[in-house]
């Protein structure tokens, strides 16, 4: 890794680098009071600051709510198939991704990449380069440092900015990094040691990871889920905010003799989700089903992709509608006696 170190006077010259050897730069931009968005941006004056998390996670850049697998044309008995493009993913940079957000990318490429490699997600994910920061300050809701992350973790991230006074230390994890700072290169200077800690949020480890995973090897049957589900509306806002949840449904949108077949993001909170055509569902309580979004991303991810399947970000517990918050629910299975 490399460190070095850009005047904020500079910030602005580099940026424009950037905006101009991408076809996009997608960056939290400020909706209104409560909402920060990724969205593209122009100039280093459109990106918010002052906020501890956007609303929802960068994953739609790598993983888009809905998108085309393929289409299809029908002429008498012939049917034309119109493949996936890739020529047609923009080449995108990230600007001022939290570090939770930026380690999500590994437990998407190990869903993604573990019995086949799927080539609309890694496309995009080669065409993309991440520029993160640092957390300057937190909230109730965040526990990455428990989850294995922290406010300054490199994880994931071509480049880490951490902000100070004078400027910014940009440490580089990658050649894609490199590259990114070779666009401006006279800009940046030697890091001279300078000390990250201190301009980074405190935030203590919320539970110990390990026993939590050792708690909840033996929970499958445990009444916990029922009395921590029963607020629970089922209504998918914590997997429509996460910046890991990679689960999907796939849809054939037809139109005469024209169609698509597209992958659109589904939950396995919902109760359809698991719905057999007979009438059967495996899950058919919101216990169940809470059960195994918990067993999932933080027992049987960790089993078999090797990745946990949560970055701490916490925006699952912003979003609750009935304020089910995630990071006391797995303190109180952590601390389980």
């Amino acid at each position: 890794m490399k460190t070095l170190f850009i005047r904020k006077e500079n910030i602005p010259a580099w940026f424009s680098a950037l905006r101009a050897a991408h076809d996009r730069i997608l960056a939290p931009v400020r909706k209104n009071e409560r909402v920060v968005e990724f969205a593209p941006v122009d100039t280093l004056d459109q990106v918010a600051s002052d906020y501890v998390q956007t609303t929802r996670s960068a994953k739609e850049a790598l993983f888009p709510r809905t998108e085309v697998l393929f289409s299809y044309r029908k002429e008498g008995r012939e049917v034309e198939v119109e493949d996936f493009d890739p020529s047609g993913v923009p080449n995108t940079l990230l600007w001022q991704v939290r570090p939770c957000d930026a380690a999500s990318v590994f437990p998407l490429d190990a869903v993604f990449n573990w019995d086949y490699r799927d080539k609309l997600y890694n496309t995009r994910r080669e065409r993309t380069a991440i520029v993160a920061v640092s957390c300057a300050k937190a909230d109730g809701a965040c526990f990455c440092t428990a989850v294995g992350g922290g406010p300054g973790s490199t994880a994931g991230s071509d480049i880490l900015l951490t902000y100070t006074p004078e400027g910014a230390i940009a440490e580089l994890s990658t050649e894609k990094g490199e590259r990114l700072v070779a666009l401006s290169q006279a800009l940046f200077e030697p890091s001279d040691g300078k000390d990250k800690e201190k301009y980074l949020a405190p935030l203590p480890a919320a539970f110990d990871r390990e026993q939590l995973r050792a708690r909840l090897e033996g929970m499958f049957d445990s009444p916990v889920w029922k009395q921590q589900s029963e607020r629970c509306l089922g209504c998918g806002a914590c997997a429509y905010v996460c910046p890991t949840c990679s689960c999907f449904d796939i849809q054939d949108r037809s139109a005469g003799q024209t169609g698509q077949r597209l992958r659109c993001w589904d939950s396995c909170g919902f109760a359809l989700f698991t719905q057999h055509t007979s009438g059967h569902n495996p899950r058919p309580t919101q216990a169940t089903r809470w059960r195994q979004r918990l067993l999932h991303k933080f027992s049987y991810m960790p089993q078999r992709l090797k990745a946990l399947g949560c970055t701490g970000c916490g925006r699952c517990s912003r979003a609750c509608p009935v304020d089910m918050n995630l990071k006391d629910h797995l303190v109180s299975i952590a601390d389980t006696k």
